[in-house]
């Protein structure tokens, strides 16, 4: 099927990379070692303007949020619709989930977080919304006693990630980003997360031994080299640029897209579902999201592509 409903950008990994990691295959027989972890840190941290100790390599920002639960939070509050694996991840620990939920245009101006929530997860560009929160509002959300945990799973397709938190020493916010959707490694499981050292001892404290492989840590350092930086950049800006054509699009025949910045689109359309049947029929994928709190089936959410006029064209059909 013609695939919108994953937010990978590319088909495959640029070739690059791919020989990047080709050439770690001999060293497989090894377990990854302290030098492998120190580059991919080193490599991180230069990114981002951080120390190697405010560095965890994670198995994909999924892993992030598994690990949430180990920073003990009494109760924890999510910014929704967002990503639903911080909500299954700390269910299933046992830690009480409270969903605020925003009412379009989803922006965190009407969010009202309980004060005794201490520890707060939100996305930025949100998934599957795909709006842009501002630094203000998401550093408004700091209380004592409390951590905030920012996804910028997306924050690299922004040009310029002028919200990015990425680069900020705050005691209280850890940042999780991801290296799956800019360099389809989604099969592969590489992200990171950045935060103070002992936010992140405690987050993962209870961490299998080795828990990210040779190749993950090549890929991290590889994509966090200024070059692969500079590569991303650019995609970004070009990927905006078609992204404006696809909203004009979708407008055009009726569609009503929420406004955002990310490489994705969330619109609305009568009979959604019906909708999204129909474009499968004609061998077009487009992201349910009445499985997000806080949807329904109105709600559709496609990836930025190229071929976006044949996703509008499918609409118009159905």
């Amino acid at each position: 099927m013609l695939d919108f409903a994953v937010n990978v950008r590319h088909a495959q990994p640029p070739s690059w990379l791919v020989q990047r990691l080709a050439t770690r295959l001999p060293d497989l027989g090894r377990y990854p070692s302290g030098d492998d972890v120190a580059a991919a840190q080193d490599a991180v941290g230069a990114r981002h303007g951080r120390d190697r100790a405010e560095v965890v390599p994670l198995a994909g920002a999924a892993e992030g949020f598994a690990l949430l639960s180990n920073l003990r939070p009494a109760r924890a509050a999510l910014i929704a619709p967002s990503f639903t694996e911080p909500a299954v991840a700390l269910g299933m620990a046992g830690v009480p989930v409270h969903h605020v939920v925003l009412d379009p245009p989803f922006t965190l101006d009407q969010a009202q977080v309980p004060e005794d929530a201490d520890l707060v997860v939100v996305g930025n560009p949100t998934n599957p919304t795909s709006v842009l929160h501002t630094r203000e509002q998401l550093l408004a959300l700091r209380r004592p006693g409390r951590i905030v945990v920012v996804d910028e799973a997306f924050a690299d397709a922004v040009p310029g990630e002028p919200e990015s938190l990425a680069g900020e020493r705050l005691p209280d916010v850890v940042v999780l980003r991801s290296l799956t959707k800019t360099w389809a490694l989604a099969g592969l499981r590489v992200g990171y997360a950045l935060g103070s050292p002992d936010v992140l001892a405690a987050l993962t404290c209870q961490r299998a031994h080795w828990p990210v492989g040779t190749l993950q840590l090549t890929a991290i350092a590889a994509c966090c080299a200024p070059d692969a930086v500079a590569q991303a950049a650019a995609d970004a800006v070009h990927r905006t640029q078609v992204r404006a054509e696809m909203v004009a699009g979708l407008q055009a025949v009726g569609a009503d897209v929420v406004d955002g910045r990310a490489p994705f689109v969330l619109f609305r359309v009568p009979d959604g579902e019906l909708v999204r049947k129909v474009l499968a029929d004609k061998g077009i994928a487009v992201r349910r999201c009445d499985t997000f709190v806080g949807l329904d089936e109105q709600y559709l959410r496609a990836a930025v592509r190229p071929e976006w006029r044949q996703l509008v064209e499918g609409i118009a059909a159905a």
